[in-house]
């Protein structure tokens, strides 16, 4: 977590140091802290399928979860339940994933550093990359505080004045955020990156903070005061992977996915 107002859940047991070695499931949620609860539907269905920590009273799936804040998009009553969780990993699927505005990324909008009236949507994407049977893939929920730029530092979706130009044009150092960051709203991005290669828990963890340079490379800011960055790494352990390539597919994977959530949504709020 590099953002400093993250949402979270059950992340304490995936500091190196902590006993747990494995989750079952990863949760990227809506709707601020009420969103967490689409865990516990996560949790149901797991453990109806024998999914979990076992313990001699039953299996305890381990879930962690992270939101982003959008009860400042449409009605602050809508927002994700067990009901929720449990009829996402119900449909969950290797194929046909939608992405743009959908999912955790319904409400998610960026460039809220002029104020959010200059914002434009965020959404949900998916990159993913290989190299000699190692496969690195990230899903990134997009919520951010910062424009969304490509490679060349250009701006792909964030704040845009009246005429319809990117304000950053006039502030390329974005000097607002610190008097308009507080009336923008939550923000946060999300990434899940998950790889094939065989990473211990430490080197899971190292990959994570690692990614968060794809973060920078494609969010102008990132990491802000305002915003909740956080980063989650899944190894499956099937392929014997250098770290260090590991990580740079990683942090590749997350700006590609991060900037994808954004140009495959709409560009204007419905």
């Amino acid at each position: 977590m590099r953002g400093s107002s993250p949402g979270t859940r059950e992340t304490a047991l995936l500091e190196s140091d902590k006993k747990i070695e494995e989750v079952h499931a990863v949760v990227l949620t809506g709707g601020s802290a009420y969103g967490l609860a689409a865990a516990d539907g996560v949790m149901r269905f797991l453990e109806e399928r024998g999914t979990g920590y076992r313990t001699p009273w039953g299996v305890v799936p381990i879930v962690p979860a992270a939101v982003i804040f959008d009860l400042n998009r449409g009605s602050a009553n809508v927002r994700p339940t067990a009901e929720s969780g449990y009829a996402a990993a119900q449909s969950a699927s290797a194929s046909s994933i939608p992405e743009g505005a959908c999912g955790a990324g319904t409400g998610a909008t960026v460039g809220k550093w002029a104020g959010p009236e200059f914002s434009m949507p965020g959404g949900f994407g998916i990159a993913s990359l290989g190299h000699e049977g190692v496969v690195v893939s990230a899903a990134a929920v997009v919520n951010a505080l910062g424009d969304i730029v490509d490679d060349a530092g250009e701006v792909l979706r964030g704040a845009r004045d009246p005429r319809g130009a990117w304000r950053s044009a006039s502030d390329p150092l974005r000097r607002l955020l610190r008097d308009r960051g507080k009336s923008s709203g939550a923000n946060t991005v999300l990434v899940a990156v998950l790889t094939n290669a065989r990473l211990t828990k430490v080197g899971a963890n190292r990959v994570a903070m690692r990614a968060h340079d794809g973060m920078a490379r494609a969010v102008r800011p990132a990491h802000t005061s305002y915003d909740g960055d956080t980063i989650f790494c899944l190894a499956s352990g099937e392929a014997e992977a250098d770290i260090d390539l590991v990580s740079e597919m990683a942090a590749q994977a997350a700006a590609d996915a991060i900037r994808r959530a954004v140009t495959l949504a709409p560009e204007s709020t419905p």
